[in-house]
């Protein structure tokens, strides 16, 4: 009889290592899959096959699914300005969901009988793998020794030692999972909770070697088209030259505490120079191109959208509801945010836009009214006041 077949969401680290040679060892045709997002560069992927294979992998596949994280969810969290509890900009959390996507699929071009992954049973990770698993590769069995068998460092690396292999899984001060929308940064000072991070913690430092720059960021329809006047066709290549321009003056760092899948409070540091930089641009530009009532709900629908995709709801089916309203959201939201930097800051200065609804030539706030009196004026903020005018003038010992 042939082996059972099993996709091992291979991310090269100590859990996923050892599953895929324990798998082996029990018997198991093991496909290592990576699914790759952005995090991962050349080399580091390279790497990863060359190892899965000397754990006894029957089979390697890197699956590239960056472009389509960008499509399917990435520009949504753009167009709805997406930071959870105004400051974490769902970094690596966000790309797991698409990861699972894609190792489930593959499961199911093979015909796998079981899906595997190093999760622990204390975050959230779990939760989005198992999830997606779930819905997407139904009757496919989810293995998870390392949650399963509450195993330790030192049993995992003993075991791969004892088969031969080693590689330099030291458990440093901080762990790091990087991403195309950020770095998060775990361990050290961000286990106490009166403690920020030092510089050594970071990955990207200031490099830059102007004190100040202006970073200016093109938007049509709510797309990066242009990044100090370079035009970009692709997304991704748009949001790696941000990336570059901001990390270099170390932009976009911060902590994050906040609530677990599974209820625990969490707190996590990350760098994030593009998400900030962009979300912040965006966000620049649309105040000048929306209505006050497409600001408001679009921020409300944009709320509930990060945290169905930090919740692991990505497959809920309202999201494609959400999504089509964003989408319809910035068809006015063209034009150029100008922003300036500064080591470890920047600030907004203005935006350029064919939709500035700042240029209505019914007056200009502050100057000259055009298309109304004086009279008008009056009359309209008498009318406004009627509510207040009726309910004090009923209850005047309740005036503040």
């Amino acid at each position: 009889m042939a082996n059972k077949k099993v996709v091992v969401a291979f991310s090269g680290g100590l859990d996923t290592s050892y599953t895929v040679m324990k798998l082996t060892q029990d018997g198991w045709d093991v496909y290592a899959a990576c699914a790759n997002t952005g995090g991962f560069s050349a080399e580091q992927l390279k790497t990863n096959e060359e190892n899965a294979y000397k754990l006894g992998a029957k089979a390697y596949v890197t699956l590239d699914v960056t472009h389509e994280y960008y499509e399917k969810s990435l520009k949504y969290m753009i167009f709805g300005n997406v930071l959870r509890n105004n400051c974490y900009p769902i970094s690596v959390s966000s790309e797991r969901i698409f990861q699972a996507i894609a190792i489930a699929r593959y499961a199911k071009e093979i015909g796998a009988d079981a899906i595997a992954h190093g999760s622990t049973g204390a975050g959230n990770d779990q939760i989005r793998f198992d999830m997606t698993f779930l819905v997407m590769a139904p009757g496919v069995e989810i293995i998870t020794l390392t949650r399963d068998k509450a195993l330790s460092r030192k049993e995992e690396v003993d075991y791969l030692n004892e088969h031969g292999f080693y590689a330099d899984f030291t458990k440093l001060k901080y762990s790091y999972n990087v991403g195309i929308w950020g770095t998060s940064i775990c361990g050290g000072e961000i286990l106490d909770p009166t403690q920020g991070l030092p510089e050594e913690a970071y990955l990207k430092h200031v490099t830059a070697k102007e004190e100040e720059a202006e970073l200016k960021i093109t938007f049509e329809k709510g797309e990066i088209v242009a990044v100090n006047g370079e035009k970009f066709d692709d997304k991704i290549a748009a949001i790696q030259k941000i990336e570059e321009i901001g990390a270099s003056y170390a932009i976009g760092r911060d902590c994050n505490v906040g609530d677990t899948i599974i209820g625990i409070k969490g707190r996590v540091g990350f760098e994030a120079a593009a998400p900030k930089l962009i979300i912040e641009a965006h966000r620049l530009l649309e105040k000048s191109t929306l209505s006050k009532w497409q600001q408001y709900w679009k921020d409300q629908v944009g709320n509930w959208y990060g945290m169905f995709l930090h919740e692991s709801q990505y497959l809920e089916p309202v999201m494609p509801d959400i999504e089509a309203m964003l989408t319809s959201s910035q068809r006015n939201v063209n034009g150029t945010a100008i922003l300036k930097l500064r080591p470890y800051s920047f600030q907004t200065v203005g935006i350029d836009s064919p939709d500035d609804l700042t240029k209505s030539k019914l007056g200009e706030y502050g100057e000259m009214q055009h298309g109304w009196t004086a009279e008008d004026a009056k009359g309209f903020i008498k009318v406004s006041s009627t509510p207040l005018r009726v309910y004090y003038g009923m209850h005047p010992n309740e005036e503040r």
